[in-house]
């Protein structure tokens, strides 16, 4: 297990971006498999009826199978849709299985904008997260857009909200001892594996 403490940030970035990116193909569809039989009947993902998540990119973990077994249990399923302005906004948009996809800025397919189709985050149940590291106190590193951050610093200033719950979605060779917390950054209510919960 990698200690943030003897790298940079950026190092850090790069070192566990190039250990997902190093998965076989074969490995990345058992750890998809594995997050599947981890989080489909658990009662987090069972009780929520609004969920966001993401769609892979970079060696992230894959939550395809999640995303479909939402959609054939009548759940309202969202993907992040980013702004043309301000570029650094994020919002969250209703998906339908037919919806067509398109690249974003960063390659990452998401549907067309349509404030119409888009809820408020805190009127999300779950939001499964992708990410670069975590750590088992609920620290969480992304790929330094900040986009989630954002997104979610509202909890910072409503401390009695607990909504939506946040789960990271992630490889186990992604995890590190501890992760230095930026004032900005969001805890997560806890990181999923293929392998278990932390």
């Amino acid at each position: 297990m990698l200690d943030p403490a003897l790298l940079s940030r950026k190092q850090l970035r790069r070192t566990l971006r190039q250990a997902r990116r190093a998965l076989s193909p074969a490995a990345q569809r058992r750890a998809a498999q594995g997050l599947y039989r981890q989080l489909a009947q658990h009662p987090v993902f069972r009780r929520a009826k609004h969920i966001a998540l993401y769609l892979p990119n970079d060696g992230e973990i894959d939550p395809h199978l999640l995303l479909r077994a939402a959609q054939r249990r009548g759940k309202a399923t969202y993907l992040p849709v980013l702004n043309a302005w301000p570029r650094s906004k994020m919002v969250f948009q209703r998906i339908r299985p037919t919806d067509v996809l398109r690249p974003n800025r960063f390659g990452i397919a998401e549907p067309r904008a349509n404030p119409a189709r888009q809820r408020k985050v805190w009127a999300l149940d779950l939001i499964l997260l992708p990410l670069v590291g975590f750590d088992r106190e609920g620290g969480r590193l992304g790929m330094g857009g900040g986009f989630y951050d954002r997104s979610l610093a509202y909890r910072a200033r409503r401390k009695n909200c607990h909504k939506p719950t946040l789960l990271g979605l992630a490889h186990e060779c992604q995890q590190v001892k501890k992760l230095a917390m930026a004032s900005w950054d969001v805890p997560l209510n806890a990181t999923v594996t293929d392998q278990g919960w932390h």
